[in-house]
């Protein structure tokens, strides 16, 4: 409620409440969603969770091109569905960063579901590593950063995202540029209950040409935009603000 009242000053108190019953409602479904992911056939992921016929061909000429992608988007939606059906409909190989479960049932868990269609996993603290790996094998690949996590506030780029200071991991931007890779913003719009569009734009094509910071602005503002369009199915019960503005950052009035 805290992250929904400082998120839309503008609404009233009626309307946060009904955002944040319909959250639950969505995350709910998601849960429920997300385990399904283990017996979901290929057809029924694709009814479900499709590609737009825009996105579709963006990734296949990315992949015929034999470009390597990162593709970064936010927890909206179901994240967990629209990387496999990425998978399912999609050239490149698929990685999906994530943050390893201290319990191990779960780890595995969450490991079973997000390689069920074929996709590979990277623990967080390997990324370029593995990323770096996989480009010099000449595998044509797409790396998915769901980017709207909380950094450490000193190392992050500071935004106005959603009405506050918001910290962002640069991580995304550095990598685009190290290896430059074109990036692709993919959003996920829910049509109605366990139905999902997936839909994807190109971000910037030559990283290495980009400003410091612009990358990580531009998905964060669009991100925000979806969340906007449709608040409720952005996991607004995680922790996105709990680091202040390190005070050396903040501008003088």
């Amino acid at each position: 409620m805290a992250n929904l009242r400082n998120s839309f000053p503008e609404k009233t108190e009626e309307e946060i409440h009904r955002i944040c019953k319909n959250y639950y409602h969505h995350l709910c479904d998601l849960f429920l969603e997300t385990i399904k992911t283990l017996t979901i056939s290929r057809k029924g992921l694709v009814k479900h969770s499709p590609l737009s016929p825009e996105a579709i061909k963006l990734f296949d000429r990315l992949a015929d091109e034999q470009k390597s992608i990162i593709v970064v988007m936010g927890h909206q939606g179901n994240w967990e569905w629209a990387g496999s059906a990425f998978s399912v409909l999609c050239k490149q190989q698929l990685y999906v960063i994530y943050h390893p479960l201290n319990n191990k049932f779960f780890n595995g868990l969450m490991h079973k579901i997000r390689t069920r269609f074929d996709a590979k996993t990277i623990p967080m603290r390997e990324t370029f590593r593995e990323m770096l790996m996989s480009k010099r094998s000449g595998e044509i690949s797409a790396t998915a950063f769901i980017a709207d996590q909380t950094p450490p506030p000193e190392s992050a780029y500071w935004t106005q995202f959603l009405n506050q200071d918001t910290p962002v991991f640069r991580g995304t931007e550095l990598i685009a540029k190290k290896l430059d890779y074109p990036i692709v913003y993919a959003s996920i719009k829910k049509i109605k209950r366990g139905y999902y569009r997936v839909n994807a734009e190109i971000l910037e094509e030559q990283p290495q040409q980009t400003p410091e910071g612009f990358l990580s602005e531009l998905h964060t503002q669009k991100l925000g935009k979806n969340i906007i369009e449709q608040p409720e199915t952005w996991l607004w019960s995680h922790r996105r603000w709990k680091h202040k503005k390190p005070a050396k950052l903040q501008v003088p009035d």
